[in-house]
């Protein structure tokens, strides 16, 4: 255990999940990243039926974004759109991918470059920035000191 501490806790050594939901709630308590008004309209695909049900989806998909570039530098809103894509039902006929909508991307991204947390890259897409990785990196920090005291607790309580 004394290793990660030395080394540093980043966005790499934290399971997605926990840092996502983290890093949400940390934009969703931040008063920089506003939420839009269409927000409880609007799919996010042409490949889904319906809007997302979480009414935290928006920061929830922020925080993906977030962790998607800081893990592959240089991604753009396209490169985005592919890998938030899924699967179109057509019927009877075999699913097809369908790419996620642009529109939502291009605005999370938009938002995180206004909270100094995405620059935009010289050679093309997006990477994080100085501030950002100081910032995603505390919160994966945060989170794996948080499940250690939860591995922890638990044994003590088996004892």
């Amino acid at each position: 255990m004394a290793e990660l501490e030395a080394r540093g806790i980043t966005v790499r050594d934290v399971a997605s999940a926990e840092f996502i939901a983290a890093y949400a709630a940390h934009l969703k308590n931040s008063d920089k990243f506003e939420l839009p008004k269409w927000t409880d309209v609007v799919k996010t695909g042409t490949h889904k039926e319906l809007a997302p049900y979480d009414p935290d989806w928006y920061y929830i998909r922020a925080a993906a974004i977030a962790r998607k570039i800081y893990l592959q530098p240089g991604l753009g809103v396209g490169a985005l759109q592919r890998k938030f894509g899924g699967s179109r039902n057509r019927g009877t006929r075999t699913f097809t991918f369908q790419k996620a909508a642009s529109g939502i991307i291009r605005n999370i991204v938009k938002q995180l470059e206004e909270i100094k947390v995405v620059e935009i890259s010289e050679k093309g897409g997006r990477t994080i920035s100085r501030v950002g990785q100081q910032d995603l990196d505390r919160i994966a920090g945060q989170v794996a000191g948080g499940a250690g005291d939860d591995k922890s607790d638990s044994d003590s309580d088996e004892e």
